[in-house]
């Protein structure tokens, strides 16, 4: 359970700040025997005399107004969901009489909520977006004495609950159904905001732009609108009236958005030619292809893979990334470089952007080859120390053994590095992630850009844009991404554009065209999706973010934990975030207050220190409770630190 001492601090740390709980009122008045409270979420009370079940909790506050509304006795608390804004308030229960219940899908959600906090991550953990956490559990465990099955009737003093499976806003999302007479309800927790809207889009993120969320939220959402709800009570925003037609209109939204989130160009076929493209030359090496005179690439035997290389006059190379395959393959085509295309040194790799599959090979280079590390400055730190972010495919997922890779020359955004009598123009180019470039250099009568994984594709394909997976967690607001990069590429009017992964695309203009379309359009059906006018708060996982993501305080009592707030408003945006630390641990500030300007973002240092004795061993996590120009939205962020080591485990048995 969460210590009442934590439960305390954070709580009386908004008393100057928060407004004040709202009273219980109806929730609708077909349905008199529903209260509703407001904070971090919606507190539904389904109340018979003077005792009460809850739906969600929320910070806890609604425990303070049960008495004045006649109600003696919480018997249950029902969670919709394991996100932490809505269970936050557990240590205020009385556990000796409060029984709690939650969906048995997302029981380890709660019994072991740090488990889905690695210190370590890999590209395989479960509920992680190549490695970045989309679930949001409570930072204590919350013992369960009921886990709720899907087709279950939750029972209770006359009153019949059927819980319906309805996942998609979470991986294990349950509704509670309520029939009186010829009127229905639905408890829907996250799956639907009023106005036929999602209530964010960052739950809904499960993978790498293959869509399983969203299709199951769709699937859910579908199953909903089957039932002939009249009214929504919702984990957010306002109570739905008219639940059928939203449900519908939703519905329609969901499918019609999918064709544009999903991959524009054939993931599965992307590099099964029907024919060859015509400039490619084949070399005496089988696994690589020349592109031009002087640029080399992969064949179709290594498709996948991250590997390119310029090849000057005097026999000096550049790669342009390198990863995803083995040091032995490495050296093999080395050696085979060198006796068939003249290749005498590596003098650098260039990096394209911050995943790791991109220079897996990096140290490598460095330690066998002399090659130094090239990449744009804002990425830099990101390839050094991945393990203080907490975004996708970072370098320490691909293998537990690496740690970083050391930069040796970081690159202005629009600096020209003259190599081999060549300009090699490296810009700032996001899209697929705000941490990317682009290198592009006339090359053999080419104006030749290297663009990573922002398009991929066959540009001779009418219907094919290209854009690569929209992937919130890769820091990707569509304004400063896609939309962007887009438009750079458009502007620069490359002849020949080399994406990652073995990827060729020759005459690009039309395609880099449709490209920019499509990064408008999406842009477009999330602002209409989502709830907000500004609708990067309910897109991006980080408006709201802490660095260091990973605190290690194994070697001292003390550290620096840098806080940044984002603000998408068009007006200055005032803040308060409030630390919810673990016994042992202190936060300088408690709580952070201030002002962010329009469009900006504001850094603020938080210093954060441990009692060694009192605090606990193995990772902790410390949530962030944000209001937002006087709105509470709870727990939605959070960091990890570490005092101690993982406690060790005993052998079976002992």
């Amino acid at each position: 359970m969460i210590s009442h001492q934590l439960v305390v601090f954070c709580l009386s740390s908004w008393v100057a700040f928060a407004q004040s709980p709202a009273k219980l009122a109806p929730a609708h008045p077909d349905w008199p025997g529903v209260l509703l409270h407001r904070d971090t979420c919606n507190v539904h009370i389904l109340r018979d005399g003077d005792a009460a079940v809850l739906v969600n909790l929320g910070d806890g506050t609604v425990l303070e107004h049960l008495a004045n509304n006649g109600i003696r006795n919480i018997e249950w608390v029902l969670f919709t969901d394991h996100h932490r804004e809505q269970c936050q308030g557990i240590g205020r229960v009385d556990r000796t009489r409060v029984k709690i219940a939650a969906p048995g899908e997302e029981r380890e959600l709660f019994d072991k909520p740090l488990d889905f906090r690695k210190w370590r991550p890999t590209l395989g953990d479960k509920h992680t977006v190549h490695g970045a956490s989309y679930v949001r559990p409570p930072a204590r465990p919350i013992l369960l004495d009921r886990a709720l099955l899907p087709g279950e009737v939750f029972r209770w003093r006359g009153y019949e609950l059927i819980c319906v499976a309805t996942p998609g806003h979470s991986p294990g999302g349950m509704s509670y159904v309520l029939r009186q007479g010829d009127k229905t309800c639905a408890f829907s927790g996250g799956i639907m905001h009023h106005g036929a809207r999602m209530t964010n889009w960052y739950d809904t993120e499960w993978d790498y732009g293959f869509a399983k969320g969203l299709e199951t939220l769709t699937h859910s959402v579908g199953k909903l609108r089957e039932l002939n709800l009249s009214v929504l009570f919702p984990s957010q925003g306002p109570t739905v009236a008219d639940a059928g037609g939203q449900l519908a209109e939703y519905h329609r939204k969901l499918k019609e958005f999918h064709p544009d989130y999903i991959r524009g160009y054939p993931v599965n076929s992307l590099t099964k030619r029907t024919k060859a493209n015509p400039i490619l030359k084949p070399t005496p090496i089988p696994q690589i292809t020349r592109v031009t005179p002087h640029l080399y690439k992969f064949s179709d035997a290594l498709a996948g893979k991250n590997f390119a290389i310029i090849i000057s006059d005097s026999g000096r190379g550049l790669l342009l990334d390198c990863g995803l395959f083995s040091e032995q393959l490495l050296a093999e085509l080395v050696a085979e470089m060198r006796k068939h295309l003249g290749l005498k040194r590596i003098d650098a790799l260039w990096i394209n952007h911050m995943h790791g599959d991109h220079f897996t090979l990096g140290e490598t280079l460095k330690k066998e080859y002399g090659a130094q590390i090239w990449t744009l400055d804002r990425i830099v730190d990101k390839v050094e120390n991945p393990l203080r972010y907490d975004y996708c495919a970072l370098i320490t997922s691909y293998n537990l053994q690496y740690r970083g890779l050391k930069v040796d020359r970081p690159l202005r955004d629009g600096e020209v590095v003259e190599w081999e009598g060549l300009k090699l123009h490296v810009d700032w180019m996001p899209g697929q992630t705000e941490f990317g470039n682009c290198l592009w250099v006339e090359l053999d009568g080419k104006k030749i850009a290297f663009t990573g994984d922002n398009l991929f594709g066959d540009p001779a394909d009418p219907e094919q844009n290209g854009h690569e997976a929209v992937v919130a967690r890769n820091s990707a607001i569509f304004e400063e991404g896609y939309i962007l990069g887009s438009k750079y590429l458009r502007d620069l009017k490359p002849d020949i554009i080399m994406g990652a992964h073995n990827v060729l695309m020759t005459d690009p203009s039309a395609f880099v065209d449709r490209y920019h379309a499509w990064s408008k359009r999406i842009a477009r059906q999330y602002r209409e999706l989502l709830p907000e006018q500004n609708y990067e708060y309910q897109f991006d996982p980080f408006w709201v973010s802490a660095y260091p993501y990973r605190v290690d305080l194994q070697e001292s009592n003390q550290t620096t934990v840098t806080v940044t707030v984002r603000n998408f408003r068009d007006t200055p945006q005032k803040h308060s975030v409030a630390f919810c630390v673990p016994a042992g641990v202190s936060a300088d500030p408690p709580v952070l207050q201030g002002v962010v300007d329009p469009k900006s973002r504001r850094s603020f240092p938080v210093k954060i220190s441990i009692r060694r004795n009192d605090v606990a061993a193995g990772t902790l996590m410390i949530p962030m409770d944000i209001i937002l120009d006087g709105i509470r939205h709870g727990q939605k962020f959070d960091f990890v630190m570490r005092a101690k080591p993982e406690p060790a485990v005993s052998p079976a048995g002992k």
